[in-house]
């Protein structure tokens, strides 16, 4: 019997030891493969269609890396910039994320509402932000609230209609056993349809965050007063054709958008991932 049982112990840590690492493997290859691929086309476009008269269109990752990435100096200025714009991004995104709730809230909760306010919700989001972005300036100037409000515009129409849908897809049988008990519309709402909502409303923040990050690039490149944010360097570089810089500052920003995602993304886990797919 000892011999037998041996061998079982100790094959189950070995078994824990092999498959996490290839769990890991499995899990990081596609995209180490396709950032991979990535570079590789960005080589070919740029070394082999591209001849070296024109090469500037589209300077390779090594010409990129080595003046602008790797120059202190510039890259200290680019990453000031993005800081100013991920604080404009933050705010947007803080704005659009109370509004968009509540109004869907008040929607949720009379008809009425919702077919007055739910309409200029989709007018809001037809409608081109550059073609508004002069009006904009006019009414609230050329520096930081016009780039706010800027974002807000872009990123509170998802939350608003990813909300109402959350609160408006709870399972009736609920909603029934609810006014079985008498709730108040209060309880109603704190109690039963915001948290069913909560994977929709953690969706639409994700979906946001990347808009709200867009937004704030336009409103730079639009509203030029105070400190310059990474949209002003984008607009600068590009005049200029300082292409390592624009491609270099364009990567910065791109960065920045898929870390405020991947941090979404954590925050959606973290909070429905244990008993909602979306989260998984």
């Amino acid at each position: 019997m000892v011999s037998i049982a041996a061998p079982v112990t100790l094959v189950r840590p070995i078994r824990r030891i092999v498959v996490r690492p290839r769990a890991a493997v499995t899990k990081l290859l596609p995209p180490v493969v396709s950032f991979g691929l990535a570079i590789g086309a960005w080589y070919l476009v740029s070394m082999v269609l591209l001849g070296p008269s024109r090469r500037f269109l589209l300077p390779p990752p090594h010409a990129v890396f080595a003046e602008s990435l790797a120059n202190p100096i510039k890259l200290e200025v680019m990453l000031r910039a993005l800081a100013v714009t991920a604080k404009v991004a933050v705010s947007g995104l803080a704005v659009s994320a109370v509004l968009g709730v509540a109004i869907a809230v008040l929607m949720s909760q009379a008809k009425p509402i919702e077919r007055v306010v739910y309409p200029y919700a989709v007018v809001l989001q037809a409608i081109p932000v550059l073609a508004v972005v002069p009006l904009i300036g006019l009414w609230f100037g050329y520096g930081t609230a016009a780039r706010t409000i800027v974002c807000v515009l872009i990123a509170i129409h998802p939350i608003i209609a990813m909300t109402l849908f959350g609160i408006q897809s709870v399972d009736r049988n609920l909603q029934e056993l609810f006014t079985l008990g008498r709730a108040s519309r209060w309880r109603r709402l704190w109690a039963l349809q915001l948290p069913a909502a909560l994977p929709s409303i953690m969706t639409s923040l994700r979906t946001a965050a990347g808009l709200a990050v867009t937004g704030a690039i336009i409103g730079d490149m639009f509203f030029a007063q105070g400190r310059p944010g990474i949209g002003t360097l984008l607009d600068n570089y590009r005049a200029r054709l300082q292409s390592e810089d624009l491609i270099a500052a364009l990567l910065l920003a791109a960065l920045f958008g898929v870390l405020v995602f991947a941090l979404f993304t954590a925050a959606q886990k973290l909070t429905v991932g244990r008993w909602h797919a979306s989260g998984r």
